[in-house]
């Protein structure tokens, strides 16, 4: 019993410690202050985007941002006007509702035309950069086509393109179409050494008609002389060159009588006479 009077004291005492909460009167004029102030606010935030919405709205409908100029960059084969009429780019068209990379690639498809690339120059003006593909040589795939300066086969020869390029032969088409890689590497060879022999004086690009694979995978040369054949086998080529040019003052006197040059025999160089122009000579 005294235990129980004991706790009911120290229960009296608990409840007599704890702090009483007295509830603050409503203060309506500070809620309606922070109200009107949200509420102002969110109105400014509306009325900014609708002036925002139609102040572009406006600019879009107005002239301000119609195409007035379209300048092509990078071009020489193809002029100007065929290539803005690849673009299907107009005077007057709104420069955002051009889709640059769509055009680019409409420009690409051109067989002269290794990339382009279409930008807008605020506020009226759009820039065609163009990479050409220039022609080093034409291959013969049951149709003659240009080759590039990567070696890459790109075009179709047409009346009216010009013909002034070595030509080079072997190569079979459904190899070249499948992405053969050892033909892809043995026509960039072919195109480095064309470049070569476009730098040379005494053995030139000037006096090769043809490049040719052999079926064996080794390269020959033919002279625009005569027609003689200069083996290369499927490496060095350059240095074989720099061989061949040391004599060919003295062989280029021959070339009528020639059958081929050799010069897959290190440091040297081996020559066959015709069997008709030997017995000849008796």
């Amino acid at each position: 019993m005294h235990d129980m009077k004991q706790q009911k004291k120290g229960q009296k005492k608990l409840r007599n410690n704890r702090r009483k909460r007295q509830k603050q009167p409503l203060n309506l004029r500070k809620l309606l202050h922070r109200t009107l102030r949200v509420g102002v606010f969110g109105f400014s935030a509306v009325l900014l985007v609708v002036g925002c919405g139609l102040l572009i709205q406006v600019l879009l409908a107005s002239d301000l941002f119609r195409i007035e100029a379209i300048q092509v960059e990078g071009n020489s084969q193809i002029n100007r006007e065929e290539i803005v009429g690849l673009s299907d780019i107009n005077t007057g068209d709104m420069t955002f509702d051009l889709d640059l990379h769509l055009i680019g690639r409409k420009i690409a498809e051109n067989p002269w035309v290794r990339e382009a690339q279409v930008s807008r120059i605020f506020p009226k003006q759009v820039v065609i950069r163009i990479e050409e593909r220039h022609p080093q040589a034409i291959i013969n795939l049951d149709y003659l086509y240009y080759l590039d300066e990567r070696g890459e086969v790109f075009k179709v020869l047409g009346s009216g393109d010009s013909l002034d390029y070595p030509v080079v032969t072997g190569f079979n088409r459904e190899e070249l179409q499948q992405g053969d890689s050892k033909s892809g590497r043995q026509l960039k060879a072919i195109i480095s050494l064309i470049e070569n022999l476009e730098q040379r004086e005494i053995f030139g690009l000037d006096q090769v008609s043809e490049v040719h694979r052999e079926a064996g995978g080794g390269i020959c040369l033919y002279t625009y002389k005569n027609a003689v054949k200069i083996r290369l086998g499927r490496c060095d080529f350059i240095e074989k060159i720099d061989r061949l040019e040391r004599l060919y003052v003295k062989l280029e006197k021959r070339l009528p009588v020639l059958d081929y040059i050799d010069l897959n025999v290190d440091e040297r160089i081996i020559v066959r006479i015709e069997r008709a122009a030997a017995q000849a000579r008796g």
